[in-house]
């Protein structure tokens, strides 16, 4: 299990941590994960969801409440699954998961080097176990021979003004450097995994090494490499292989993929360098809007689903049918793309080449040859490119047809 807070800078971000817990009411704060923000990575351009993640909103509740439920999310029996597959795997002094790390990353198996486990405090509050986390980091990698594991260390990330904290399953420091490990309870069939998991795991643990590797560069006093496919040697810095352990086709036994996350880095690192400060997102938003999810006494919303859509719809969105499996809102957002006729509706692609035509009438006009003379140039060029798109893909079908005929 993965769990995070975010937690607001000190010293000028406080208006800002002020002005997000207003904007949350008194309802419990959610915190960002690394899945989130891997999610957020790839649509750094979506304030709506940037405003809400750094106040903690939960979207989920929220999207219920504006009439538009989000019907995914991880199952409650693949969570279960995956707590008795990690408990599975730390016991008896973390006897299981020892095996692949030996095979994978060399850790000795005569007992010359025992795998020290040092205690991170778990039962403290975020801020203490993060540096709680780089101490033990520190004093790991100042020793290359030693063999150290990090149970669910916990890492700071600033993320657009604001900090969170991430939790991985695991940390392997030796040779100091640290290798992640994310345990997760999807089988390997036969050698091979659900891509489409792997890829999602990737891009979580990419978001670890990323903090590492600001925390790393941070510690020694140097800026982070420019190149995200460059590995900084620095003390406690990461692998950019990182180890995923899964359960062994439909047993309990566990297998090790190292997977390479520097594709996955470089587009965390650039998207998340694109999105707007939180600040000046705040400084848009109209007087009185909130999304204070919390009842009054008598058991009545505090807010209305109206006031909250209002809310909502202050803040802008970049809509795109990827957004329904790994945004909350998604579904809402997509029905006001409809009503409003968006071409986002269509996908970031088609967007991309519509330029100025900003709904679905206009690019059907366009695309029947009608030019609205009081378009500006750029809107009249996309017209004229779509038109002529549309012709000859009109000219090929018919060919098309005729040939079949």
């Amino acid at each position: 299990m993965n769990v995070s807070t975010n937690v607001p800078l000190g010293g000028h971000a406080e208006p800002i941590a002020q002005r997000l817990a207003e904007l949350r009411g008194p309802a419990p704060q959610r915190s960002l994960n690394a899945r989130s923000l891997a999610a957020l990575a790839a649509n750094p351009g979506c304030h709506r969801r940037a405003v809400l993640d750094a106040a903690g909103v939960d979207k989920s509740v929220l999207a219920a409440r504006l009439g538009r439920p989000a019907p995914f999310g991880q199952s409650p029996f693949a969570i279960a699954r995956g707590v008795i597959f990690e408990s599975r795997l730390k016991a008896d002094d973390y006897a299981p998961l020892l095996e692949p790390l030996r095979r994978h990353l060399g850790l000795p198996a005569d007992g010359h080097n025992p795998l020290l486990v040092p205690d991170l405090l778990q039962r403290s509050g975020p801020a203490v176990r993060a540096d709680r986390t780089a101490e033990a980091l520190a004093r790991a990698a100042a020793d290359p021979q030693a063999w150290t594991l990090l149970d669910h260390p916990l890492l700071r990330l600033e993320v657009a003004g604001s900090t969170a904290y991430l939790e991985p399953d695991a940390l392997v420091v030796h040779g100091g450097r640290c290798t992640v490990v994310e345990i997760k309870s999807f089988p390997v069939l036969d050698g091979s995994a659900d891509p489409a998991k792997v890829g999602a795991a990737a891009r979580q643990a990419a978001v670890y090494v990323l903090a590492l590797q600001r925390a790393a560069a941070a510690a020694a006093g140097q800026p982070l490499a420019d190149d995200p496919y460059t590995e900084q040697l620095l003390p406690g810095s990461p692998r950019t292989s990182v180890l995923l352990v899964c359960p062994k086709d439909f047993g309990n036994r566990p297998t090790a993929v190292a997977v390479d996350v520097r594709r996955e880095l470089a587009t965390t690192r650039r998207q998340l360098s694109r999105m707007t400060g939180i600040g000046r997102l705040l400084a848009e938003l109209p007087p009185g809007a909130d999304f204070d999810l919390a009842a009054e006494e008598d058991g009545a919303p505090a807010r209305s689903a109206e006031q909250l859509a209002a809310s909502v719809e202050a803040v802008p969105a970049a809509y795109s049918p990827d957004c329904l499996s790994t945004c909350e809102l998604g579904f809402h957002c997509r029905a006001r793309a409809r009503c409003d006729d968006r071409v986002e509706q269509l996908g970031r692609g088609v967007r991309g080449e519509l330029g100025s035509i900003r709904t679905v009438a206009e690019a059907l006009a366009a695309a029947s040859g009608t030019v609205d003379p009081s378009r500006t140039d750029d809107a009249e060029d996309a017209a004229q490119r779509l038109a002529y798109a549309a012709a000859l893909r009109a000219q090929a079908l018919g060919r098309a047809a005729g040939a079949t005929a």
